[in-house]
């Protein structure tokens, strides 16, 4: 027994000490640590396909770039997921283990009869079942270690992407905010002439509230302009890990060019995706699964070698093995159930597939719709400011209406504006078609 005892201390010599960790509840729960140095020192060894490494100072203009280098790198979200992938990796190394022998032991005192000795009996014992089992469990291990790694893949990707949405959006919405601004200002004017200019009794009362109409529709364009830059810089900041009055300045980024043809990119998502080829793994998991419930339909084995000593002194020593009778069950609820499931995991990539072409195919159309909207502007633009010019011109001299010369300029006005909402959905559409397509633009195929 004293052997025994020993076997067992050693055994448990090398085993792991539990040390608690617990949650901050407090301030330190929200207070971030400095961004700015860990955002420098991380985004010079980043090492993603579609990133650059850069040395990113947080108080310069930062370009789409380091924009999404931040974002892989502070994103809040994105640092816990890819803490949860560790808990694959985790499960992963447990299915590599093989299981541990169990050992038993026991003593029998004789209370009454000629026999001196005590009854001993000792058995140790391997379950044969789960070495038959191992090689699929480990398949099926690796293959979700593989699927939750190509998931923060895809989320990275994701959150990158949409950070540069953002950008480019706070930077349209900046241009457009300036047209209004001065639109406003303009009605503003006009309004205030007209109202003195009614009250000299020199205009009728329409042309009063056509004034005033104009004024506060400008005012309300300002207002829309100013909640939508503001929800944008803020959904900015949050998805970057910085806190919401961070002050960021970006660079500007210049227009993409058109795309290629869709099938053309749907054929490079269905290899580059990340979201396609985390399904993928997640089907190779579901294969190993069901192959072991097809093999969990044979007997459960288990072997056993006993070793024992009666109060006569006789010494047995002799091999057991207990397995299941496979009568009725024979696991077949199990192999029911993995191989439904199966068929969901493979109705679901299809799916998937389904619905990538058709995202591909509406963002590359959409992206066809903004460049002609664009080029529409830009082909009656260059009129319209040489219109506006005249009237101002002519009005200086008193040779035209001054209200017409701000009707004109203001025309240039919604026109520029309209520009900028062309070139905010057309680079907004191409950074959304290089999410859907798993690739960045500069890899699409011309």
């Amino acid at each position: 027994m004293k052997r025994m005892f020993l076997i067992a201390l050693l055994a448990t010599g090398g085993c792991a000490s539990y040390t608690p960790h617990p949650l901050a509840i407090g301030l330190e729960a929200v207070l971030a640590p400095p961004v700015a140095a860990i955002v420098a020192r991380d985004a010079l060894a980043i090492d993603r396909p579609y990133l650059k490494p850069v040395e990113i100072d947080l108080s310069q203009p930062l370009d789409p770039n380091a924009i999404a280098v931040v974002a892989v790198i502070a994103n809040p979200d994105l640092k816990a997921q890819r803490l949860r992938a560790g808990v694959t990796d985790a499960q992963a190394f447990s299915a590599r283990l093989l299981p541990d022998p169990t050992f038993s032991t026991g003593a029998s005192k004789v209370v009454n009869g000629p026999d001196p000795l005590l009854d001993l009996a000792n058995a140790l014992a391997i379950d044969l079942n789960a070495l038959r089992t191992h090689a699929v469990r480990r398949a099926q291990a690796d293959a979700q270690t593989r699927q939750v790694r190509l998931d923060l893949a895809w989320a990275e990707w994701q959150t990158a992407g949409q950070a540069r949405i953002q950008a480019v959006r706070i930077q349209n919405l900046e241009r457009a905010l300036a047209i209004a601004t001065a639109g406003r200002a303009a009605t503003q004017s006009l309004l205030d002439r007209t109202l003195r200019a009614a009250g000299r009794g020199d205009l009728p009362a329409d042309q009063v509230q056509a004034a005033r109409i104009g004024a506060f529709d400008a005012q309300d364009r300002l207002r829309t302009l100013e909640r939508d830059l503001a929800a944008a810089r803020f959904e900015l900041t949050k998805l970057l890990g910085l806190p919401p009055s961070f002050p960021l300045t970006l660079a500007p980024a210049p227009l993409p060019p058109p795309p290629p043809d869709a099938d053309a990119l749907f054929a490079l998502a269905r290899t580059a995706r990340a979201d396609l080829q985390a399904l993928r793994a997640g089907y190779d998991a579901q294969e190993a699964a069901t192959h072991k419930a097809v093999l969990d339909q044979f007997p459960t084995l288990g072997l056993s070698v006993n070793a024992n000593r009666d109060s006569a002194g006789n010494t047995l020593l002799g091999p057991a093995i207990d397995f299941t009778l496979p009568l009725w069950n024979r696991n077949r609820g199990g192999i029911a159930i993995e191989n439904a499931t199966r068929n969901a995991l493979k109705a679901e990539y299809d799916g998937r597939l389904f619905q990538t072409r058709a995202e591909i195919a509406a963002a590359v159309g959409g992206i066809a719709v903004a460049q002609r909207q664009r080029a529409a502007v830009m082909r009656d633009l260059p009129a319209l400011d040489r219109f506006a010019a005249a009237s101002r011109r002519a009005a200086n001299r008193g040779d035209l209406a001054l209200a017409t010369a701000e009707a004109a300029e203001q025309a240039v006005r919604d026109k520029r504006a309209l520009l900028a909402q062309a070139e905010q959905d057309l680079s907004e559409q191409s950074i959304a078609l290089e999410l859907l397509t798993g690739t960045p633009m500069e890899d699409w195929p011309r």
